[in-house]
């Protein structure tokens, strides 16, 4: 058995599944592709999570494509935060080219060109289904954690929440929150203060500084109503497909704190809705994070914290997370151990820091006779990858230099007139793009703000009416004062005075 045939079965029989599975594509041994040597994933692993890194160009996102493409064929519903902008082209079917032809000739699969159902999303001020949250529904301890509070400032956050409930007083959305906070240091002093204690102006002037900063990268567009249900991720299209949501982030690049916001309360929400899987055989959801080092860059250690909770416990509802990213060093170590699928494109050596970070990233794939691995992830090509998945016992595969298929669908970004064409057919647009504003705590608080002031202004208006009557009753003589001082009584008086005389 020469070198070649023994590589063959070493993958075959790695990659050996039983339930249902994506290709990813074949094998490579020595520069070039052993056909029919298939690297696959089972669907019954895609929720234990995974990695897509490798340097710019090298074609993580279109590897992502393959794998949303998939899941939806599969019908598994597909999540995408799309921050480059260039992922809305699974909407249409790939022109084709000979090179794509080429390529699936030398795998092994035939290629078919085909588009999948999609749902454009937005938090921002792009076109979109629009996604919002209340700000009751994040709670104290998620709401404290994203603004990155100290203990005493989450305390406090704790009791507005409490005080909040109690009063029944809707915190929807920031402004809500701010007129809450502003309240407990002015007019409600006293009232908060007898029922839960002192509250620090400093400590609240603190939040305040943190809300606005969350208001300033745009998170008035996302705190308030109607919340988006997070159901609606997770449907299946007239044909079985799973529909591939893609949230729209391109314009938020420079505002990470509303972006990890808003992926930390997702998370949160879809733990806290949905049931425990068991073992299905499938993922129920599969969430893609694109440029994922904008969360981890940013985030406090109490926000990775959550994070890493998040990854280890989300799985158990079958939800699968994959960190899209230029380093697996972007990725902390704790979050990093939970990914059992790891895909790698191509890292560049530049420079001393480079080749010391990709001997760090060669560490998380298994040892292979058949590569050495520091030197396989510089010498990549674009759209080959070095892959390690888990099979369905739960163990890793052996290490496989992939080279991998194309997308089915468009490799290029939806134009203005597909993008309207998408919306105007949603469901969800028209379910969602309403603005309601009800009467919540800022209006509540600012009635009675009101009523407190207008109290405030009679009692003066009393004080001053007492102030003017007493006046009055001071200068009034006093009867027998004003009989004693009168004409007649001094004039009787002088008249018995002249007769005693």
């Amino acid at each position: 058995m020469d070198k070649k045939e023994e590589f063959f079965n070493h993958i075959t029989e790695g990659y050996k599944t039983k339930g249902d599975f994506i290709v990813f594509g074949s094998a490579m041994l020595d520069g070039e592709t052993v056909k029919d040597a298939f690297v696959k994933v089972p669907l019954k692993t895609i929720n234990r999570h995974g990695l897509i890194s490798g340097a710019t160009g090298t074609g993580k996102t279109k590897s992502l494509q393959v794998m949303a493409e998939n899941l939806s064929e599969k019908g598994v519903p597909v999540l995408l935060m799309d921050i480059k902008g260039d992922l809305s082209g699974l909407a249409q079917p790939s022109p084709g080219h000979a090179k794509i032809d080429e390529r699936h000739a030398a795998i092994g699969l035939p290629f078919e060109s085909k588009k999948f159902p999609v749902e454009l999303l937005t938090i921002s001020e792009q076109n979109g289904v629009r996604l919002r949250a209340t700000v009751s529904e994040f709670g104290p301890v998620l709401l404290s954690r994203i603004l990155d509070l100290t203990d005493t400032q989450s305390g406090i956050v704790s009791i507005i929440f409490k005080y909040c409930d109690d009063h029944k007083l809707p915190l929807l959305d920031l402004k809500d929150f701010k007129k809450v906070l502003q309240y407990a240091t002015a007019e409600g002093k006293e009232e908060i203060q007898k029922e839960y204690g002192l509250i620090s102006t400093s400590s609240t002037g603190a939040i305040l500084r943190k809300i606005v900063e969350i208001d300033q990268q745009g998170g008035d567009l996302f705190f308030g109503e109607r919340s988006f249900e997070v159901q609606d991720l997770v449907r299946i299209d007239e044909n079985g497909k799973g529909i591939i949501s893609i949230l729209r982030l391109t314009d938020i690049q420079d505002k990470p704190k509303l972006f990890s916001t808003f992926m930390l309360q997702l998370l949160a929400e879809i733990y806290s809705t949905f049931p425990e899987q068991g073992d299905s055989g499938r993922p129920e959801l599969v969430i893609f994070i694109d440029e994922a080092h904008l969360i981890f860059n940013e985030a406090s250690k109490a926000l990775l914290s959550q994070i890493e909770s998040i990854v280890k416990l989300i799985r158990s509802k079958g939800i699968g997370l994959f960190f899209v990213t230029q380093n697996p060093n972007d990725v902390p170590e704790a979050v990093l151990s939970q990914l059992g699928l790891k895909l790698q494109h191509a890292l560049r050596a530049f420079t001393a820091k480079d080749r010391k970070a990709i001997k760090l990233a060669a560490e998380n794939y298994p040892d292979s006779e058949y590569y050495d691995v520091d030197e396989v992830l510089t010498q990549l090509g674009i759209g080959e990858a070095l892959i390690s998945v888990l099979n369905e016992k739960g163990i890793p595969t052996p290490l496989a230099c992939t080279m991998m298929r194309a997308p089915m669908s468009r490799m290029d970004v939806l134009t203005d007139a597909e993008i309207k064409q998408q919306i105007d057919s949603s469901r969800l647009f028209f379910k969602y793009s309403e603005n309601i504003d009800r009467e919540s705590a800022y209006e509540i608080l600012n009635e009675k703000i009101e009523k407190i002031i207008e109290n405030e202004q009679k009692e003066e208006n009393n004080k001053e009416e007492k102030k003017v009557t007493s006046t009055r009753k001071s200068t009034r003589m006093n009867p027998v004062l004003k009989v004693v001082t009168s004409a007649t009584f001094i004039r009787g008086v002088l008249g018995i005075l002249k007769r005693v005389l």
